[in-house]
């Protein structure tokens, strides 16, 4: 079997399925890009049934969510598809928790 139609689930802030969804494709593959808050983090479960549903044969996770949100999502889709993330390597965590953290502590770090 080949692989025709994969998703990809990231966290952005301020960011909803209902209006940060993208498809695109080509005759050989779909791909469907859909934005969640970070806040919200537990709309990937029903977002990840669905898309299994709708016949997507791979979710991959923004790194946002960490292993165990892929356990969640891998069981709450009953194994049914392949879920990984997206990882950074040891040079790139400071600088990312440097970018994410929440606005009161990067005034506090200045």
């Amino acid at each position: 079997m080949a692989l025709n139609n994969w998703a990809y689930i990231y966290l952005s802030p301020g960011f909803s399925p209902e209006k940060n969804t993208i498809t695109t494709g080509n005759h050989q593959c779909k791909f469907t890009a859909i934005g969640i808050d970070f806040n919200d983090k537990e709309r990937v479960i029903p977002i990840s049934k669905q898309l299994v549903k709708d016949g997507v044969q791979m979710i991959e996770l923004c790194g946002g969510f960490g292993p165990i949100w892929i356990a969640k999502v891998s069981e709450a889709v009953d194994n049914a598809v392949p879920v990984g993330s997206v990882a950074y390597g040891p040079e790139a965590r400071q600088p990312m928790l440097d970018l994410l953290a929440p606005d009161d502590m990067k005034k506090e770090n200045d």
